[in-house]
């Protein structure tokens, strides 16, 4: 009978509000147990490092020790000691050994990707940027694997690099939104197959979501083909964002060859219009990106020469970048005074 009897017209809030109650207490749950989890495994890191020190077990028996202590655990404990389990555990001991120092935030998983960067100061930056913003494993493991940290990484001073490490990535001047590279690999183009500007644009398209996150925080799609007339000549602007921390627009044009400096001419056309047709009164200047599959780094240089706007030049990449030479990049600005 209660069934069909007629419901106020606030019951649905009434359930609105249990439904988030119960999320929230899962949520909260989850995070506890994870918590625990993690704990607990390290504390079996650390007793796994102490046995290893007490007993000076060399480097050559302690692969022994983990297949052998994988068995015994999973005989007497069940599931979740495999050999791999075991050695994360061992290593996150390592890479923190002071429990409070751990990101506990993080999920199990999480926390297996980052301890597959050896680099600390890269997974200090990785460690920040997946709790800010909340990456997925997936998310975390891409840009581990893109080399996020070291891309961002070569268009700093030392300093800087320690300041990124320590606090993340802090956007504050259009200088902080340049990687070089930019990675697309999730467009599923080949690097040597013949493909059109039109073809690499579609792909972008198809495909905002992974470029956003490539592009980085802050940024919303505005246009594509984005037409400027100009005495009745039509330009247009391949791709149009608007960058929410920097209240500025930001215009990105693809190029399938190498950038010229005609290039870099064109897009300086676009930003002087945008900041004479286009910004609002509390906008900031737009910033101009021009992406290429090569660079020659002294024409760029000398094409940018004397030009106030603000605007970049930068490859972008179809494939995962060389993880030496980018790693060999970073190990000499670190060696650098």
């Amino acid at each position: 009978m209660g069934r069909f009897m007629k419901v106020p017209r606030n019951y649905q809030r009434l359930i609105d509000s249990i439904g988030i109650l119960l999320n929230q207490a899962r949520q909260n749950a989850f995070l506890q147990i994870n918590s625990i989890l993690v704990q607990t495994y390290w504390g079996i890191g650390k007793h796994i490092v102490e046995y290893e020190q007490k007993s000076k077990i060399r480097a050559e028996y302690g692969s022994h020790l983990l297949d052998v202590l994988s068995i015994d655990l999973k005989s007497r404990y069940g599931k979740g000691f495999s050999r791999r389990n075991v050695l994360n555990m061992r290593n996150l001991y390592l890479a923190y050994q002071k429990w409070q120092a751990v990101p506990a935030v993080l999920s199990w998983t999480h926390i297996v990707a980052l301890l597959s960067v050896e680099n600390n100061l890269a997974r200090s930056f990785y460690e920040k940027e997946c709790i800010a913003n909340r990456w997925s494993t997936r998310v975390l493991e891409r840009q581990i694997n893109s080399m996020l940290f070291e891309r961002l990484a070569l268009s700093k001073n030392k300093k800087r690099i320690l300041k990124l490490a320590l606090n993340g990535h802090r956007v504050q001047t259009g200088d902080d939104l340049i990687k070089d590279p930019y990675v697309l690999e999730f467009l599923g183009l080949k690097e040597d197959h013949r493909h059109s500007e039109k073809d690499l644009e579609q792909k972008i398209i198809d495909n905002m979501r992974d470029f956003l996150l490539e592009l980085g925080k802050g940024f919303s799609f505005v246009a594509r083909q984005s037409r400027i007339t100009l005495n009745n000549k039509h330009f247009y602007i391949d791709l149009v964002f608007y960058h929410h921390i920097l209240k500025c627009f930001v215009l990105i044009d693809l190029k399938l060859g190498a950038i010229t400096h005609q290039d870099i001419g064109q897009m300086n056309l676009y930003l002087n219009y945008f900041k004479k047709e286009e910004m609002a009164e509390d906008d900031n200047e737009p910033v101009g990106i021009v992406m290429g599959a090569e660079k020659d780094q002294v024409l760029i240089e000398y094409a940018l020469g004397g030009i106030s706007n603000k605007l970049f030049a930068s490859k972008y990449r179809l494939s995962l970048p060389d993880k030496q030479l980018l790693q060999k990049t970073f190990e000499n600005i670190m060696k650098s005074k």
